[in-house]
């Protein structure tokens, strides 16, 4: 009888031992989603969705703004990026109820171009598909260095408040608001809280000394700035003013 039980224990011991699960094959097909595969649509869902897309419809569509040129994001410098960064350094600026040094934003980040003309709040949706919030970083200028360094070899990214050339892919001549980057200052930053993690290869700015988390959604952000400046009777305008040159 003992021996029974000894038995049934060690099979439910050895019951219990977590699995390790190998994949040896998997198969994928593409499924095309267009016009092919109306035929296939739910009528029925389709008819019980229409009201909410058109209640979606209706706000999306709303003009809040208007752009006096057509903006896109691109290295070294671009109208689209020189936009986002000095919203983002406003923005935080207000934050804080004090001047924040610079911004940086992620090229790969900006997911459209703003046409010439009208801004829908559709548009903003699609710049800033995602849930993104507005956060301030607190880092040294030895970390900023290094991070202008990699910009550099990217051949650029979206700053405000900071001007530098590139040079063999190096950062020379660098300058925060007009002054020379000082390696033992503690410098603001505004930017999102993906890149705060050092996501996008920007590795420096997740070595911060400290952290502020705004609670402000990206996509508000920008929202609410064009709808400001709207107010003001102001189109959407911006210049390049040579952040980033590279010096051939």
């Amino acid at each position: 009888m003992r021996k029974g039980f000894y038995f049934l224990l060690l099979l439910l011991l050895v019951a219990c031992q977590p699995r390790l699960w190998q994949v040896r094959q998997a198969t994928s097909t593409k499924i095309a989603i267009d016009a092919s595969t109306q035929a296939l649509a739910d009528t029925t869902y389709i008819n019980y969705l229409q009201p909410f897309k058109k209640q979606v419809d209706e706000q999306m569509n709303v003009v809040i703004g208007r752009a006096a040129e057509t903006m896109r994001g691109h290295a070294p410098e671009s109208l689209l990026s020189n936009f986002s960064t000095d919203v983002y350094r406003q923005s935080a600026s207000n934050y804080l109820k004090s001047e924040v040094d610079i911004a940086i934003v992620n090229l790969g980040g900006l997911r459209t171009i703003i046409p010439a003309g009208y801004i829908t709040v559709r548009k903003v949706f699609e710049l800033m598909p995602f849930e993104n919030e507005l956060v301030i970083l607190y880092l040294s200028g030895e970390n900023l260095n290094a991070l202008c360094q990699y910009f550099a070899s990217m051949g650029g990214e979206g700053v405000s408040g900071l001007r530098f050339k590139i040079e063999n892919k190096k950062a020379i001549n660098i300058e925060i608001n007009g002054q020379p980057l000082d390696v033992n200052k503690l410098y603001s930053i505004a930017t999102n809280d993906y890149l705060a993690g050092g996501n996008d290869k920007m590795i420096a700015l997740a070595l911060y000394e400290k952290r502020v988390n705004t609670g402000i959604k990206v996509r508000n952000m920008l929202l609410d700035y064009i709808k400001a400046e709207t107010a003001k009777g102001n189109e959407i305008k911006v210049a390049l003013d040579g952040r980033i040159v590279i010096r051939n």
